[in-house]
C-alpha cells in the first residue's frame, strides 16, 4: 500500500464525510450504551452517564498531543519532508501515551472525590465508581489510539480510521448484548459488563489502528524509536495542541455554566434544550467534520508554502459547507415535530423545540463560520490567536449575554439560544477578519522549500 495520497487533489467532501461518519458512530457508542443499560434499570444508566462525564472531559484534555501532531504532520506532507514523519510520530505517541498514564493514574487514585461532586446516592456511586475505574484506569489506550488516528487522518485516509470504529461499534454492541443480557453463556454483569466491553473493542480498536498505521501510512512502531524524541518535534506539536486544547477546555466549561442558567429556569426548560440539540446534533457534527478535513488540505496547502490556494480553498469550502448544512436544517426543519415526539408529547416543550430547530438558519451559518476558520488558522500555526478569541469572547461576551437574555431580562431559553446565535457570529467573524489579513502566512511550523509570493 502506498503513502503518497496527495491530499491536495482530494476535495473536501471526499476526506470529511468519513470523518462524519466516524463522529457519528463514537456518539452511537455512547447511546447504544444508554439503550441497552435502560433495559436494566435507570440506576445503570445514571451511573454510566455520570463516569462518563468525567473520562469525556479527560479524553478532550488529551486531545491536544493529537490536534498538534496533525497539524505538524500535515505541513511536513506538504513541504515534501516526509522523512521527518517516522520520527514526529514516534513522538507524538509515546507523549500522549505518557500523559494518558497520568491521567489513568489520576483516575485511579482520584475516583470516588471526583464522583462524590455529583452527589450519587451509594447505589449509583458503587456502579459509576466500578465503570470509571476500568474505562477511566485505561485512558491511556484511548490516548495511543486518537493520536494514530490524527496521524492516518492527517495522511487523508480517513476512510480508514472510519472502517475501524464502525469495527468498534459492532463489536461493542455485541459484547454489550452478551454482557448485559446474559446471551450464549455470558455472565450477565449490567454496568460492569458494559466497562468489559468497552475495554476490549478499545483495546482492538488499537490494534487495528497499529495495523493501518503500518500498512498504510508504511510507520513501524519500533520500541528503539519510541524512546528518542525529537526535541525540536515536542515543541512544535505542543505549540499546537496545548492553546488548541485550551480553547475546548474553555468551551466545554462555559456549556456546564450554560446548563446550570437553564437548569436554574426550571426542568422543563432544561429538557427542551436537550431535545432540541439532540435533532440538531448530526447538522453539529456535519460542520465538525468539515472543518477537520479543511484543517487537513490547508495543512498539506501551508506546507506546500501554497499560501495563496489555501487562501481561496478556505472560502470556497466554507460556501459549500454553509450550503450543505442549511440544506440538512430544511430537512430538519420540515420534520422538526415529528422529530422532537421521538422524545416527548408535551406541547409546551414541542412549542418551543420547533422554534429554536428554526432559530437553527441563523445559528448554523455562524458556526460554519468559527468552527472552519478556528480549524483554517490552527492548520497554518495560528492558534494562539483563535485561542485567545475563544476565551475572551465566550467568557467576556457571551457569557454575560447569556445570562442577560436568558435569566436577567427575562427571556428565558429562547434569550439564551439567540444568545449562542450571537456568539457564534461574533467569533466567526472574528476569525474571518483575521483570516482576510492574512496574517497567518509568516505563522507556519515548517518551511516550505517552495517559496511564493503572497498576492496583496
Amino acid at each position: 500500500m502506498s503513502n503518497n495520497l496527495d491530499v491536495k487533489k482530494l476535495s473536501l467532501f471526499t476526506i470529511a464525510w468519513p470523518i462524519f461518519v466516524e463522529s457519528a458512530l463514537h456518539m452511537f457508542l455512547r447511546t447504544s450504551d444508554t439503550f441497552m443499560l435502560s433495559r436494566v434499570g435507570d440506576d445503570a444508566v445514571a451511573a454510566v452517564g455520570v463516569a462518563n462525564q468525567i473520562i469525556m472531559f479527560m479524553v478532550i484534555i488529551m486531545s491536544f498531543v493529537s490536534v498538534g501532531a496533525a497539524v505538524v504532520i500535515a505541513q511536513y506532507l506538504g513541504a515534501k519532508k516526509r522523512d521527518e514523519i517516522p520520527r514526529l510520530v514516534t513522538t507524538a505517541i509515546p507523549l500522549n501515551f505518557l500523559f494518558g498514564l497520568f491521567l489513568s493514574v489520576m483516575i485511579v487514585s482520584f475516583g470516588s472525590p471526583l464522583l462524590g461532586l455529583f452527589g450519587l446516592e451509594e447505589a449509583l456511586f458503587s456502579q459509576a465508581k466500578i465503570y470509571l475505574l476500568i474505562v477511566g484506569g485505561t485512558l491511556f489506550l484511548q490516548a495511543v489510539m486518537i493520536t494514530i488516528s490524527a496521524v492516518v487522518q492527517s495522511h487523508g485516509f480517513t476512510r480508514d480510521t472510519m472502517m475501524v470504529v464502525v469495527g468498534m461499534n459492532v463489536l461493542h454492541v455485541i459484547l454489550n448484548y452478551c454482557f448485559i443480557y446474559g446471551a450464549i453463556g455470558f455472565p450477565q454483569l449490567g454496568v460492569l459488563g458494559v466497562a468489559i466491553s468497552t475495554l476490549i473493542s478499545q483495546t482492538l480498536g488499537l490494534a487495528a489502528n497499529i495495523v493501518v498505521l503500518n500498512r498504510r501510512v508504511q510507520i513501524k512502531l519500533l520500541w528503539k524509536d519510541l524512546v528518542r524524541w525529537k526535541r525540536e518535534h515536542v515543541i512544535k506539536i505542543l505549540m499546537v495542541g496545548l492553546p488548541s486544547s485550551a480553547s475546548q477546555i474553555s468551551y466545554f466549561a462555559s456549556q456546564i455554566v450554560t446548563t446550570i442558567f437553564i437548569a436554574s429556569l426550571g426542568a422543563e426548560m432544561l429538557t427542551t434544550k436537550i431535545y432540541a440539540q439532540n435533532v440538531m446534533f448530526f447538522v453539529m457534527i456535519l460542520t465538525i467534520s468539515l472543518g477537520r478535513g479543511l484543517q487537513i488540505i490547508v495543512g498539506h496547502l501551508i506546507g506546500a508554502g501554497e499560501h495563496e490556494e489555501a487562501y481561496k480553498q478556505v472560502f470556497r469550502n466554507l460556501i459549500r459547507s454553509i450550503v450543505l448544512t442549511l440544506c440538512m436544517m430544511s430537512i430538519l426543519a420540515i420534520f422538526r415535530e415529528p422529530l422532537l415526539r421521538l422524545f416527548t408529547d408535551d406541547p409546551e416543550i414541542l412549542a418551543l423545540g420547533a422554534t429554536l430547530l428554526l432559530l437553527g438558519f441563523l445559528m448554523e451559518p455562524g458556526r460554519n463560520f468559527n468552527i472552519l476558520l478556528e480549524r483554517s488558522l490552527q492548520a497554518t500555526g495560528d492558534m494562539r490567536f483563535t485561542m485567545l478569541v475563544s476565551v475572551i469572547v465566550i467568557w467576556v461576551f457571551s457569557i454575560p449575554l447569556i445570562y442577560i437574555l436568558g435569566i436577567h431580562l427575562g427571556y428565558g431559553l429562547l434569550g439564551i439560544w439567540i444568545a449562542f446565535i450571537v456568539d457564534e457570529w461574533v467569533r466567526g467573524l472574528i476569525l474571518c477578519l483575521r483570516w482576510k489579513s492574512k496574517a497567518w502566512v509568516h505563522k507556519a511550523l515548517v518551511k516550505s522549500d517552495v517559496k511564493e509570493t503572497l498576492a496583496q
